[in-house]
């Protein structure tokens, strides 16, 4: 009869240290939303010096990028898989044997009813005061006008949107809420560092909008970052920000068609 060697369990992994943890963050930052957040801020130092008025520049968030429909369409599916890098990237280091793998992340399987529709309240809390400070910033040249329809109009132009959409919403709230929190709280961070830290990253890389939308995602983001502290649940503010988004993108051009005096781009605007 043969004996069955009976292998021991594998030792639970070490808890990185401070140095390795800082380090790792900084290569998870600097493959995304860190690299964007530089960007923005030469953006914006570009933006300030220019001769044309901030309230006269646009920026265009999903812009065309060949003259060529089909390249176009290549080009904007391989922009929305490459920047989701990061993520797989956060998901490989904090993936966990036992399920949920992804808890440490906030993703835990249920409920996706209760979080969805928590998310869609934060819509309603966000989107409304976030248009009255996008108009007031705009009166108030705190704002570069947005245009969020640089695609051409196009049969795969709504669905291309809806991608860019959710791949914002995965990468920002993924890195920033679920790992940032899970790494800086093994760092040893407190709750409102974390909180305030987390949220002037959001705010620093849509800093090409202006300083007025550094001030909305500033906000924005403290009250993600409370309300996820209180629930460690990470689906309803993926939720929510999908909603937003997808509103901004797809719906901006039609109310900026019914209200141009507000929402519409400047005569000449410049990008």
């Amino acid at each position: 009869m043969l004996l069955r060697e009976r292998v021991p369990p594998p030792p639970p992994a070490p808890t990185p240290t401070r140095g390795r943890i800082a380090w790792e963050i900084a290569i998870v930052l600097a493959l995304g939303l860190g690299q964007s957040a530089v960007y923005a801020i030469v953006a914006l130092v570009y933006r300030l010096t220019s001769e044309v008025a901030l309230a006269d520049q646009t920026a265009t968030l999903n812009p065309s990028r060949s003259d060529r429909e089909v390249f176009d369409l290549i080009y904007q599916l391989l922009g929305i898989a490459f920047a989701l890098a990061p993520v797989l990237l956060v998901g490989y280091l904090l993936w966990s044997p036992r399920r949920p793998h992804l808890a440490s992340l906030g993703l835990e399987g249920g409920r996706f009813g209760r979080d969805a529709g928590w998310g869609a309240l934060l819509v309603v809390a966000i989107g409304l005061p976030g248009i009255a400070l996008y108009l007031g910033g705009r009166a108030l040249g705190l704002f570069v006008a947005v245009d969020p329809g640089g695609l051409g109009d196009h049969w795969w132009t709504i669905p291309v949107l809806l991608l860019a959409a959710a791949r914002a919403s995965i990468q920002e709230e993924v890195v920033v809420l679920g790992y940032l929190f899970a790494r800086l709280r093994q760092a040893g961070w407190g709750v409102w560092p974390i909180i305030v830290a987390t949220s002037v990253l959001r705010a620093s890389y849509h800093l090409y909008q202006g300083p007025g939308a550094f001030i909305g995602n500033l906000l924005m983001g403290l009250l993600f970052g409370v309300l996820f502290a209180r629930s460690g649940r990470l689906a309803p503010f993926l939720v929510a920000h999908f909603l937003i988004d997808a509103a901004v993108f797809v719906g901006y051009p039609w109310v900026a068609g019914m209200w141009p005096e507000l929402f519409g781009l400047p005569t000449g605007a410049s990008g």
